[in-house]
């Protein structure tokens, strides 16, 4: 009887053990979630930044080429 209560307290641990073991699983990919959604929402923001620049540089552009067209015209007359 010895031999079969080693055999079940060798299971026992190999149970415990793969409990503990998807237990930090379950913990890591979590963790792992959490990081890329937040990763997405900083790349999120960061898009929106990229094109309020981009409008108000293509607005700076039109504004500096009608000012030069504006200052050509009146060297003209």
């Amino acid at each position: 009887m010895s031999e079969y209560g080693e055999i079940k307290e060798l299971l026992t641990e190999i149970r415990d053990d793969q409990r503990e073991q998807l237990a930090e699983y379950k913990q890591v990919t979590r963790r792992s979630l959490e990081l890329q959604e937040r990763a997405v929402a900083r790349q999120e923001k960061i898009g929106k930044v990229y094109m309020r620049v981009v409008v108000l540089g293509l607005l700076l552009i039109a504004f500096i080429v009608a000012l030069i067209i504006y200052l050509l015209g009146k060297l003209r007359w």
